[in-house]
């Protein structure tokens, strides 16, 4: 393996190729007209020569790195997973590489990402989920959005509401609170009245999903003219464990329901585990909902009624917006619920 000292450079190309370091470059970056006959002698002296481009250096002369970066919680999260799809699909279409990075839900650490990606030059910089809504956080986001697009490349809130108006990124969200609102709805329209919201937003945790849920919930209470129990609105995670724990405090403390939102289908399968447990059925005792539709979400028993989000959509349209900025930037895809076997009407006296 060659050394730092060793690594073959433009100057070596050149001289293989017979032509001059410039010429490399422009074949390099694709930005100025070079003759094919030239072309082709110089990828053959790369070829030969294995080549390898110096990233930082080509960071420092402004060329962009034919790459978008893709930033999310976690890659564990089935509907994160295909958005991913969708986001890796469109980038090799556009001839871009795509780079995964996590942030374990830590917004300092997402600020740190986009901060790195911003150093080395990404074509874009897709943020996936949902953002938080400290004024600092959005302060500091709004500044690399700047920055980013100073440098020739774009901040994409994919799945999450624009910064403001006088923020240059690119949004590519889904109607969140609608969805939420359609799903309660559906719930009320099927008599339930005592109905437990599993995954809301807490104090310390305000996330804009988690708050755009937890607002179409309550606004489809309101339509309906039906009062909700704040004691059944649960701040919790979105996983499995979430509504496995959260169900089982309800429990304990003897709350009454009769339907389960969970606030994501990982949290309902933990919902339907601890129901189980408890000896209770679904939906014969309690009906239980979920919101994403991920894949095995019809393959569970009973198969589950949920919002369907179109995550490779999302995901293809972030990167497509981003790299074709005479498209509109700002774009809102719909939501709808997939209605199977987890919900029925409550028992009389329920």
């Amino acid at each position: 393996m060659l050394t730092d000292d060793e690594r073959v450079t433009i100057r070596d190309v050149a001289a293989r190729a017979g032509v001059s370091a410039t010429t490399v470059s422009r074949v390099i970056k694709g930005d100025y007209p070079v003759a094919q006959a030239t072309r082709t002698r110089v990828l053959r002296a790369m070829r030969d020569l294995d080549y390898v481009l110096n990233v930082h250096a080509r960071a420092l002369s402004g060329a962009s790195t034919k790459m978008v970066a893709f930033v999310l919680d976690d890659v564990t999260g089935p509907s994160f997973a295909y958005v991913a799809k969708g986001v890796e699909q469109q980038a090799t279409a556009e001839g871009r590489l795509c780079m995964v990075c996590t942030t374990h839900g830590d917004p300092a650490r997402e600020l740190a990402v986009v901060e790195a990606m911003r150093e080395q030059r990404a074509d874009a910089v897709i943020l996936v989920g949902g953002g938080s809504l400290d004024d600092t956080y959005r302060e500091r986001m709004s500044h690399f959005a700047h920055a980013l697009d100073k440098a020739g490349s774009r901040l994409v809130l994919c799945g999450r509401p624009p910064l403001g108006d006088d923020v240059p990124t690119t949004v590519v969200e889904y109607d969140n609170e609608g969805g939420a609102y359609a799903m309660t709805s559906h719930l009320l329209s099927q008599g339930h009245r005592r109905i437990a919201l599993l995954g809301a937003a807490s104090p310390a945790d305000r996330s804009t999903t988690k708050v755009d849920r937890e607002r179409g919930f309550v606004r489809a209470h309101e339509s309906f003219g039906v009062p909700y129990d704040p004691d059944l609105v649960i701040p919790a995670g979105f996983g499995r464990a979430d509504g496995y724990e959260g169900t089982r405090r309800l429990i304990a403390l003897g709350a009454r329901f009769t339907a389960v939102f969970a606030a994501t289908d990982m949290v309902a399968i933990g919902v339907l585990a601890a129901l189980r447990e408890a000896g209770l059925r679904v939906p014969d005792d309690v009906s239980l909902v979920g919101y994403d539709d991920i894949p095995f979400a019809a393959d569970l028993e009973p198969g589950l009624t949920t919002v369907h989000i179109p995550t490779e959509e999302l995901g293809r349209t972030a990167v497509r917006l981003a790299l074709n900025r005479e498209e509109r930037q700002h774009v809102v895809l719909g939501t709808h619920i997939v209605v199977r076997n987890s919900v029925r009407p409550p028992r009389r006296g329920q």
